[in-house]
């Protein structure tokens, strides 16, 4: 990617694979109340933990790899289950269906719960003309690439 081209937004694409599905939810939906995971024997006790289905290291490792990508229903089950989203977020849904911006919206409404963003902002948002909403909007994209641009150059040393 050049260094003027915006990165693409932050939400997963239905077509994403597996374990890009997977990464996603790590970082967008993982649980408030349960420290990040810092490798994939936690990320398996963290969902064993919770009273999910026991998931082995081995079998985190492969999902997240790409090494695996045809999991049994009872392990997507229990992924869905763990981080709060639909089976279909993994692909078994009606092609119709929004899953990909269901997922994205509860991602939202959980950052909303730790106070990130304040509730009477988003009502606000709601009360305005479609012509100012959408100036917002761009407003707010537009900041977004703005800070995946600062985000990505301080991560490249020789940017």
């Amino acid at each position: 990617m050049s260094q003027g081209e915006p990165e693409p937004a932050p939400r997963i694409s239905p077509s994403a694979s597996l374990a890009e599905k997977i990464e996603w939810l790590i970082q967008n939906m993982w649980p408030s109340e349960a420290p990040p995971p810092r490798n994939n024997v936690e990320l398996a006790a963290a969902i064993a933990g919770a009273g999910e289905e026991d998931i082995s290291s081995t079998t985190v490792w492969k999902l997240r790899t790409g090494r695996q990508d045809n999991p049994q229903f009872k392990t997507l089950t229990t992924l869905a289950t763990f981080f709060g989203v639909p089976i279909g977020y993994f692909g078994f849904a009606d092609e119709s269906a929004p899953i990909g911006e269901e997922v994205t919206l509860r991602a939202l409404r959980r950052e909303l719960g730790a106070g990130n963003t304040r509730r009477e902002v988003l009502r606000a948002l709601v009360d305005l003309s479609p012509r100012t909403r959408a100036v917002v909007e761009e407003m707010i994209l537009a900041a977004a690439r703005a800070d995946r641009s600062t985000a990505n150059a301080e991560e490249r040393p020789d940017a």
